[in-house]
């Protein structure tokens, strides 16, 4: 059963959604047609990741990156793939607007744990479960404390936290702080690499 806080969050969501849909549409539609220019075809990013219960759905991001060659897939390759374009569509989180769409459908909710791949499902330990109590969310703790420069331990363990202290109050502090992580372009990259590394499957 809903709680009521759960009820103001879903209609948050779906307002939000509305009218950052409408409002930034020609943001989107613009950066959509530079990436078909810039990268050539496939301008959206989608992958299966777990939401709330585990249950998987697809995240709708732009794509910033080129398509690997054989051979060149992973986290160890990023840096070859990612476009200068690419990395001011992460910087401005431009690439993050098509995720509206998910906002817009309840897969995600403002505030929450960033959905991680479906594949990370079997690496996670004990309490690190506990993010799927919630809908994953477009920022969140961790995000707010560092986004990709976070590492895993850390990261895990802000989700946790999140999970077990979570409040309207405090969702209001989170979206808050993210306009000042967004506009500063803090901790989009991390000092390993341009991503965030790959969830180790033997911790």
């Amino acid at each position: 059963m809903k709680s009521p806080a759960d009820t103001v969050r879903r209609a948050v969501d779906v307002t939000a959604a509305i009218a950052g849909l409408v409002i930034l549409s020609p943001v989107i539609a613009a950066s959509m047609l530079a990436v078909r220019v810039r990268m050539g075809r496939g301008v959206l990013f989608r992958q299966r990741r777990l939401g709330l219960g585990g249950r998987p759905f697809e995240v709708i991001k732009l794509r910033t990156m080129l398509h690997p060659t054989p051979g060149q897939t992973g986290p160890a390759f990023d840096a070859e793939r990612l476009t200068p374009f690419g990395r001011w569509l992460r910087a401005t989180s431009i690439d993050e607007l098509p995720s509206l769409v998910n906002l817009l459908r309840g897969e995600v909710t403002l505030v929450g744990p960033r959905p991680l791949p479906a594949h990370y499902w079997e690496r996670y330990r004990g309490d690190e479960y506990r993010r799927f109590e919630v809908k994953p969310g477009i920022t969140g703790l961790a995000q707010i404390s560092g986004r990709n420069t976070v590492g895993w331990p850390e990261r895990l363990a802000l989700d946790v936290q999140y999970v077990r202290t979570r409040s309207l109050r405090g969702d209001v502090r989170i979206l808050s702080r993210t306009a000042g992580v967004v506009f500063g372009r803090r901790g989009i990259d991390q000092n390993s690499g341009v991503t965030m590394t790959e969830l180790p499957a033997d911790r």
